[in-house]
């Protein structure tokens, strides 16, 4: 596939410069091999996204000199999409319904220590007889729908962190209160719009299996995978608003221009001393993302 890129925001808060330093780093991998790269909005999350928060971050995005193929597309006018992708895993036998609540995964996984992979579903929905269905659907709670994945490992080759993989437990495709989850919108979105490298950060390093897994069970091509590390704040934690000014407002409050922000955050890659974005897109080596 052609190496086309995306970044892919979540509007349920302000971009903080960890976040841009990831966009700048996801343009410059596909825009340094000639690829498109596209705006994806993941605003699934009804409860928690605001628009003026999306318009906020397509705002700070340009500013640090960002640019894009065509609009940018929101997943909530994609659901037809989902809803597709959910039947065909449905007909080819590969869904169950679950009733857990969070506090009883949490409590299964921890008597079953040592069993599965740290946050893994223990399927205890997996296998329920006519009668304890019945009787879950008595109580009235709607269901969330999970995948049957055997417990499937999958190996993957990533750009930066090598060969790598996972098992794959029964994940969770739709939650209970009907919205499409994260793992499948974001397999269906990348396929759909020709993504072919996902540069993202590496706490998502863990999902990707599971994605791989069910694209594979869809059809789908596989996109290559780059996970850039993530950025850390004085503490060694990973950055949040707690560590003072890590926004382009807070930056902008001390004097700070955002073409300045832009070379700050590139600086640890060789980058920090180039203008404009040309010079970055000519100069830029992925082999010096560590």
């Amino acid at each position: 596939m052609r190496p086309d890129g995306r970044f892919a925001p979540s509007p349920t808060g302000v971009l903080h410069v960890g976040n841009l330093r990831t966009a700048l780093l996801a343009w410059l991998f596909a825009r340094s091999q000639g690829a498109g790269f596209l705006m994806r909005i993941e605003d699934l999350d009804t409860g928690r996204v605001r628009r003026e928060l999306e318009a906020g971050q397509l705002e700070d995005l340009r500013a640090i000199g960002l640019d894009w193929d065509g609009p940018a597309v929101r997943q909530s006018e994609r659901q037809e999409l989902y809803a597709g992708a959910l039947a065909r895993l449905d007909d080819a036998g590969l869904l169950y319904r679950c009733w857990c609540t969070r506090a009883e995964i949490r409590e299964a996984a921890s008597a079953a220590h040592g069993e599965r992979p740290e946050g893994a579903y223990p399927g205890t929905c997996r296998e329920l007889s006519a009668a304890a269905v019945a009787e879950r659907e008595a109580r009235g709670r709607p269901p969330a729908w999970r995948v049957r994945a055997d417990g499937a490992r999958v190996t993957f080759a990533d750009r930066l962190c090598g060969e790598t993989g996972g098992e794959v437990d029964d994940f969770v495709v739709r939650r209970n209160d009907g919205a499409y989850a994260y793992n499948l919108a974001v397999v269906v979105d990348d396929a759909e719009q020709g993504i072919g490298e996902v540069v993202r950060g590496a706490d998502l390093l863990d999902s990707t299996p599971r994605q791989l897994w069910l694209g594979a069970r869809l059809g789908l091509p596989a996109p290559g995978y780059a996970h850039v590390p993530l950025m850390l704040g004085p503490d060694g934690a990973r950055l949040a608003k707690r560590h003072g000014a890590v926004t382009l407002a807070d930056r902008a409050a001390l004097g700070q221009a955002p073409e300045d922000v832009r070379r700050e955050l590139l600086t640890p890659f060789g980058l920090g001393g180039y203008d404009t974005m040309h010079e970055l897109v000519t100069h830029f080596d992925p082999a010096r993302i560590r």
